[in-house]
């Protein structure tokens, strides 16, 4: 029985991972088609030259730098008001914003923004993105961090004022240290997540500004680039490893 569970999980993960390695070859592949014609780095080259795409990465890693910030200051704070007060509303709010496909999400956000940018004469663009990454990531970063939490002891705190500091001195002095595996591991998801998000990116950018995902999937629609391959096995690698970084925060001691 555990062979055969063994095995079907060995399936499962080669069928859902094939697809990526056939990318991965096929981005070293001289040739342009699917034919292989020997190994080559060509388009990865092509790839670095290429102004739009280099211009497209530069602006996903600023929006997902400001979002990942801003999400994890903010999810952290959250993270720890929950674990002193809980509220069944706003983790039920919280739960929701995970739940909630990433249209609606988008065109709820278009419409906020066009709402606003009616009175204040704003455009859409970089910060309209930040501001939506870092409301979507939010979520992810309060359920990271409140695990955390949830395994410590109140007791910490409690000494720590008893002893003359202030919740806020207890909070950065005692509860932040011990959570600051939990919060880079929710920094690092945050980030993976709103580096690859189109979605909602393409609903909330402005028209003269275009994220790496933006770039790839226009590109891919026009006739699979073999560009396409060598950055999406770039991206898939990166952000690879930053899901792997981030496991290894999460685990316990």
């Amino acid at each position: 029985m555990r062979r055969a569970v063994a095995l079907a999980a060995v399936l499962a993960l080669f069928f859902l991972h094939a697809p990526l390695l056939v990318l991965a070859l096929f981005s070293f592949n001289a040739g342009r088609f699917t034919v292989w014609e020997g190994f080559s780095l060509r388009w990865y080259a092509e790839a670095w030259q290429d102004a739009r795409l280099v211009e497209a990465a530069g602006n996903s890693l600023l929006v997902a730098a400001a979002a990942t910030a801003a999400a994890t200051a903010a999810g952290t704070l959250c993270a720890w008001g929950l674990w002193k007060r809980e509220s069944r509303v706003l983790m039920l709010g919280m739960s929701l914003s995970l739940v909630t496909p990433e249209i609606v999400t988008g065109v709820a956000l278009l419409a906020l923004f066009q709402w606003l940018f009616r009175f204040g004469g704003f455009q859409l663009g970089l910060h309209t993105v930040i501001l939506a990454h870092a409301s979507f990531c939010l979520a992810f970063v309060v359920l990271v961090v409140l695990a955390r939490l949830r395994t410590m002891d109140a007791a910490l705190e409690e000494a720590a004022m008893d002893l003359g500091a202030t919740e806020w001195q207890a909070f950065l002095r005692v509860t932040l240290p011990n959570l600051l595996p939990a919060v880079l591991s929710a920094a690092l998801l945050a980030f993976t997540i709103s580096f690859d998000d189109y979605v909602i990116t393409s609903l909330v950018a402005g028209v003269d500004t275009e994220t790496l995902p933006m770039v790839l999937y226009a590109m891919a629609r026009r006739g699979g680039s073999p560009v396409v391959n060598a950055i999406s096995t770039a991206v898939v690698f990166l952000l690879g490893a930053g899901i792997l970084a981030a496991e290894a925060l999460r685990k316990p001691e």
